[in-house]
């Protein structure tokens, strides 16, 4: 039997998206990269910086219940297909306008907003069709493999990205990144999946989220995986942001910040997709919700433990098994909506989940910042750590339905909420 983590690749369709997300999401975080790179060249102001990575940020929070929405209304297929040919024309803009010098930074951040856009209202509809993609038995690993080529792009493509700015020539990079969209459009193209649903539903936009709201809170998995996520991603997630200040204070042993900081990212991809690959077999030798809950009690101690390493090389181990544990709590929470959510609602109740991790991990990330200004870096993440341990403890110990409720359902999940009523004619 092939490793856990690899058998969703045996499908066909699955294969086909994983390889062209894969080589798109090298190309994103080469275009990433460069795009920051770029405005810090043009203004020599961190501020613009941080701007332009909001941009590209904000629309998952703002968009992606409308993303949701559309993707329960239309053919997911062709409405990724449009919306991966628009980030394909920001980037081929952002391209010839570095390529002319005719690149101001409020017009890269505008670019920037306008394909993080795109990308918020298209990704509901790739991860409502994943589902259709693998075999149930093997969401879990199509969902963790997903995760994995993420990591992978985030490794791979600042790297490719550093080799290309030697001659700083953006443009070219943009323009890589431009045509990597193609390759996800040739996959779903060749992609051959079952006839959509057809929603029963004959109502306006602002209808439809509320009653994807409604499912996502009358569903127990789906309700419970929502509040775990806004949790962790508050107490938990900002670790992310926090690791140049982290790298800071490390003891380099006259490593640069710079690279330190590098070295630190490196390694948590690199056990994010580790984590990735080892969670599907372990999932299925200890059970989906035992792996998930051992997960979110095993994430708090690594937290600590990474807060507490004194040098870069030992924090570096630590943060490699914090990388590995936390995409275990995200793709193991993600999946319980997958496999949870009812089928005409899957797309509405993944981008509220969505909605919650973009919206509350920058709440987090400000609030834990402006904290660490005044204590420490290091207090702060491990107090973050301590906060989510006793959470977790608290909830074990007075709502234990939250998880037992995150197990696979038994039966195909169907919504009788989605049903036209008087509220929704």
């Amino acid at each position: 039997m092939p490793l856990a983590s690899l058998r969703p690749l045996r499908s066909r369709n699955f294969a086909l998206i994983w390889s062209a997300a894969l080589v798109s999401n090298v190309g994103s975080w080469m275009q990433t990269v460069a795009l920051g790179v770029l405005v810090f060249a043009r203004t020599d102001q961190p501020a613009w910086t941080g701007l332009v990575a909001a941009a590209a940020f904000i629309p998952i929070g703002l968009l992606a219940p409308l993303g949701g929405a559309l993707a329960d209304r239309l053919d997911r297929r062709r409405w990724l297909i449009a919306t991966t040919l628009a980030e394909m024309g920001f980037a081929t803009v952002l391209a010839v306008l570095a390529a002319t010098g005719h690149d101001p930074p409020a017009v890269l951040v505008v670019l920037a907003f306008l394909g993080g856009a795109s990308a918020a209202i298209g990704f509901p509809a790739f991860q409502a069709m994943v589902p259709d993609l693998v075999p149930p038995e093997d969401l879990l690993g199509a969902v963790s493999l997903s995760s994995a080529q993420f990591n992978l792009g985030r490794v791979i493509g600042p790297a490719l990205a550093g080799l290309a700015l030697l001659s700083h020539d953006y443009g070219l990079v943009f323009g890589i990144n431009a045509a990597s969209f193609a390759a996800v459009v040739l996959a779903l193209v060749m992609v051959r999946l079952p006839k959509p649903a057809v929603s029963s539903e004959r109502t306006g936009i602002r209808a439809r989220l509320a009653a994807g709201a409604r499912v996502a809170a009358a569903e127990p998995g789906c309700r419970s995986a929502i509040q775990l996520i806004a949790v962790v991603a508050l107490l938990a997630s900002p670790f992310i942001a926090l690791v140049p200040a982290m790298a800071k204070v490390l003891d380099r042993g006259g490593v640069s910040t710079q690279v330190a900081t590098a070295i630190l990212v490196t390694a948590q991809g690199m056990g994010a997709v580790a984590g990735a690959l080892v969670l599907p077999t372990l999932a299925e030798r200890v059970g989906r919700r035992t792996m998930l809950q051992t997960a979110l009690f095993v994430l708090p101690v690594l937290l600590v433990l990474y807060a507490l390493a004194p040098s870069l090389w030992l924090s570096a181990v630590a943060f490699l098994a914090v990388g590995a544990g936390y995409i275990a709590v995200l793709a193991g929470l993600n999946t319980v909506v997958q496999l949870r959510a009812p089928a005409e609602a899957r797309g509405r109740v993944l981008s509220i989940y969505m909605m919650v991790l973009g919206i509350v991990y920058p709440i987090g990330a400000v609030v834990q910042g402006g904290i660490a200004n005044h204590t420490g870096v290091r207090a702060v993440t491990a107090a973050g750590g301590v906060v989510l341990m006793v959470t977790m403890a608290a909830v074990a110990a007075f709502r234990p339905v939250v998880f037992t409720s995150l197990g696979d359902p038994s039966a195909p999940r169907s919504s009788p909420s989605l049903v036209p009523t008087e509220e929704l004619p």
